[in-house]
């Protein structure tokens, strides 16, 4: 596969598993606030309500195992950035003192598993 095609791929794969995890959440009973939320740092795949606590939710999609699990590609790194993007969420939409947490999706050949609380700061 040439690499135009094989980023065009991972993208594709990783909207349509956004998608998915919107529906999963809204069944469980998470309210989706935001979608593909964005700043100069990075960006967060979904900002949902669940009850009273403001989640920042990763979604991880992933056609196999080869690599582990999705989830496992959520490093330190990627947490710090995760914790700065949702502060700057949270001091434009003036929500600084909600609660909230990271929670992260995981989807691998079709199923959804959802980690609540997934890292913290």
């Amino acid at each position: 596969m040439q690499i135009a095609q094989k980023n065009f791929y991972k993208k594709f794969l990783g909207r349509k598993g956004e998608i998915e995890a919107g529906k999963f959440l809204v069944q469980k009973g998470y309210k989706i606030l935001e979608r593909n939320f964005k700043t100069h740092i990075g960006e967060i795949d979904i900002i949902a309500l669940d009850e009273d606590t403001i989640c920042f939710v990763e979604v991880k999609t992933r056609t196999s195992s080869d690599f582990g699990a999705p989830s496992e590609a959520v490093n330190e790194k990627k947490q710090l950035k995760y914790y700065l993007v949702a502060e700057q969420y949270l001091l434009k939409n003036k929500k600084i003192e909600c609660p909230c947490r990271f929670d992260v999706v995981e989807i691998e050949n079709g199923k959804i598993n959802l980690i609540k609380d997934a890292f913290s700061r």
